[in-house]
C-alpha cells in the first residue's frame, strides 16, 4: 500500500458568494492540508455558483448547476479524480435529498447542523450510512475546542463526581429586531418554516447547545418540559426557549436557546455540577476551562499546556497563551473525520481519539428538537424523549 500523502478531494454544496458558514467550513478543511476542495454547486444560481468556484480557483468544469448535476458528475469520473467527501453548507432545507443522495452513490458526507427537518429523515439517513458503510460527520464545531474535549476527558474520568445538574445556555441577540425584513440573508433564510423547517433557535442554536451538554456529559435526557416562545411580533419561528431537563441517573438541567438577547453576541456557555465539583466552559473565551473540587479553591486550566488530557492537546497547533478558535474548531472536526475517510479508504481501524459527532448525533438532536416543539404547543408538559 503506498504511503503517499494527498489530500481528500471535497466538494461543496451550498456556500457561495454571500454566505457565511460555507468560507468558515472552506478554511477549516484547508487549515491542515487534509483536504483540497476541487468541486461544488455553490449555489442554486448557476452563474453565482461559477462565480464562486471561480473565487476560490475552481475550473469551471467542476462549477455545477444544481447538486444533482454535481453528483452525477463526480460519480461519472475515474475514481481516483472523483471526489472523496461531500460538505453540505446549504440551508436546511436541502441537507436531506443532498445527504440522501451522496450516501446512497457512496460519498462520505460532511453535513452541517441541523441533520434534517424531521425524525424520519434522519432515521432514513442513519439506515443509509450503515448500509453503504460511509463516514458521516455533522459539524457541531463546539465539540472541537480542545477545552470541551479536556472538559469531556475530565468529567467522564470523575473529576465532579456524580453529575447533578447541568445548565447550558446559547444566547443571541442578533435577531431582536426583524431583520428578515431588512435584506439579511442569513436572517431570511432562517426565519423561514419551508427552509429553516420547523424550529428557529431551537434548530440553529439550540441543537448546538444539546450537542454540548450530551458529548461532554454522556448522559442521555429521558424527559423534558419546554416553554418555547416567538417574542418578535410577526416572525414565523421560535426565536427563544427555556427547557427543564431531566436526565438518565437522576440529574437535572437547564437549557436556554435565544436570539434575541439583546448584547449577546455568541455566547455559549456550559456548567456542570456533581457530588465532588464543579466545572465552566465558556465558547467566548475558550481557551479556558474552569474546575471547582468540592472544598477547594477554583482551577483555571489553560489550553496549550502539558498538564492537559492527551485528548485536548493532540488536537493543539500553537504554544500556550496563542489563542485558537472558532476556525480551528472547525478544522478539528475536519481532521477527526478525514481520518476515519482515511482508514475506510485504506482498510484499517481509525485513530481511536479522532470523536465527531456522526449522523447518530445529529438524528438524536432532531428528535431533541421535535420533543422541545411537541412539549412546548403542549399542555402536557413534561414530555419523554
Amino acid at each position: 500500500m503506498s504511503t503517499t500523502f494527498r489530500p481528500l478531494k471535497l466538494g461543496m454544496v451550498g456556500g457561495g458568494r454571500g454566505a457565511f458558514i460555507g468560507a468558515v467550513h472552506r478554511m477549516a478543511a484547508r487549515l491542515d492540508g487534509k483536504y483540497e476542495v476541487v468541486a461544488g454547486c455553490f449555489s442554486s444560481d448557476p452563474e453565482v455558483s461559477r462565480e464562486s468556484a471561480r473565487d476560490i480557483g475552481i475550473s469551471d468544469e467542476r462549477a455545477y448547476s444544481s447538486w444533482q448535476e454535481m453528483l452525477d458528475g463526480e460519480r461519472n469520473r475515474p475514481a481516483d479524480d472523483r471526489i472523496d467527501a461531500v460538505s453540505i453548507v446549504t440551508p436546511n432545507h436541502l441537507h436531506y435529498p443532498v445527504a440522501r443522495g451522496f450516501v446512497e452513490a457512496g460519498f462520505h458526507v460532511i453535513c452541517d447542523k441541523p441533520l434534517v427537518h424531521t425524525s424520519g429523515e434522519a432515521e432514513d439517513l442513519v439506515k443509509l450510512v450503515d448500509e453503504h458503510g460511509v463516514v458521516f460527520g455533522v459539524t457541531h464545531n463546539y465539540t472541537g475546542y480542545p477545552m470541551v474535549r479536556q472538559a469531556r476527558r475530565m468529567v467522564r474520568d470523575g473529576a465532579v463526581g456524580t453529575i447533578r445538574k447541568i445548565i447550558v445556555e446559547y444566547n443571541q441577540g442578533w435577531l431582536a429586531k426583524r431583520v428578515e425584513l431588512e435584506g439579511n440573508k442569513q436572517a431570511v433564510w432562517r426565519s423561514d418554516p419551508k427552509l429553516s423547517g420547523p424550529a428557529g433557535a431551537m434548530g440553529d442554536i439550540g441543537s448546538h447547545a444539546e450537542n454540548l451538554l450530551e458529548s461532554i456529559t454522556g448522559l442521555e435526557i429521558e424527559s423534558l418540559c419546554a416553554d418555547v416562545s416567538t417574542l418578535v411580533p410577526g416572525r414565523a419561528l421560535d426565536d427563544d426557549a427555556n427547557v427543564l431537563l431531566r436526565f438518565s441517573g437522576g440529574a437535572r438541567g437547564v437549557l436556554i436557546a435565544s436570539q434575541i438577547s439583546t448584547g449577546a453576541e455568541n455566547d455559549l456557555r456550559i456548567r456542570i455540577f456533581g457530588d465532588g465539583g464543579g466545572m465552566a466552559w465558556h465558547q467566548e473565551e475558550p481557551n479556558s476551562l474552569y474546575h471547582t473540587p468540592l472544598g477547594e479553591p477554583q482551577q483555571v486550566l489553560k489550553r496549550g499546556n502539558p498538564y492537559l488530557h492527551p485528548a485536548a492537546t493532540r488536537i493543539e497547533r500553537i504554544p500556550f497563551g496563542h489563542p485558537e478558535g472558532f476556525i480551528e474548531a472547525f478544522a478539528n472536526l475536519y481532521g477527526d473525520i478525514a481520518e476515519h475517510i482515511r482508514a475506510a479508504k485504506e482498510g484499517r481501524e481509525p485513530d481511536p481519539a479522532a470523536e465527531y459527532p456522526t449522523v447518530h448525533d445529529g438524528a438524536r438532536g432532531v428528535r431533541f428538537i421535535e420533543r422541545v416543539l411537541e412539549s412546548g404547543s403542549s399542555t402536557e408538559k413534561w414530555i419523554r424523549m
